[in-house]
């Protein structure tokens, strides 16, 4: 890469490739990710040569220590159902975990469509929709689009490995609307549920 054009990399939707070949948002998430760790990226590149991306995270000595950042003492759980839409498996069991230790029932869809049809069946138990805006068959908005018009004042918070201004710029997701950007740690998580259900 040449000079101009390491200095636009991180910038949501740069790409060098061609119409179609690309998003440009890999390298917008990498960096959205380092930062959120409070980390750094470092790239050397030469045209003809290659590139090197060296990136910094902070060393975590305890995980215990890492936990107790992650979860405030004041965070409070509940009793209702939460449907949880993830298609990355790994993903979906943390969240699952996390929602249910502190007391939440998970109902698991594993993309769009499936989210959509566990909707219908739990209808009347659903508390409030926690759904990964980039999964196959369907994606997040078009699952929760559907689930709208059944029921217009259901609550929904929306995830997504990309950053929130990213989603916001390509019209994914609305002004508004709930999103928290994965990963995500477990304390924010049961906060932003707690704050969508009680609202």
């Amino acid at each position: 890469m040449d000079a101009e054009t390491q200095k636009r990399i991180f910038e949501p939707f740069f790409t060098t490739k061609e119409v179609g070949k690309g998003t440009g948002l890999g390298l917008s998430v990498v960096y959205g990710i380092v930062k959120q760790h409070n980390g750094f990226i470092n790239v050397y590149s030469e045209p003809g040569m290659g590139s090197i991306f060296k990136i910094y995270l902070p060393i975590i000595k305890e995980s215990e220590q890492a936990r107790e950042k992650d979860m405030p003492e004041d965070i409070q759980g509940g009793h209702e159902t939460v449907l949880l839409a993830e298609d990355e498996m790994e993903v979906r069991e943390v969240n699952r975990s996390i929602l249910e230790e502190f007391g939440y029932r998970v109902i698991e869809a594993v993309d769009g469509e499936d989210a959509v049809r566990k909707f219908h069946e739990n209808r009347d138990d659903i508390g409030v929709l926690l759904i990964d805006l980039i999964m196959p068959k369907k994606s997040g908005r078009e699952a929760y689009e559907e689930i709208l018009k059944a029921k217009p004042d259901v609550k929904a918070i929306f995830l997504s490995g990309y950053a929130a201004d990213a989603m916001r710029a390509r019209g994914v997701i609305g002004a508004g609307m709930d999103f928290i950007s994965k990963p995500v740690a477990p304390g924010e998580l049961l906060k932003k549920v707690r704050e969508t259900l009680d609202r």
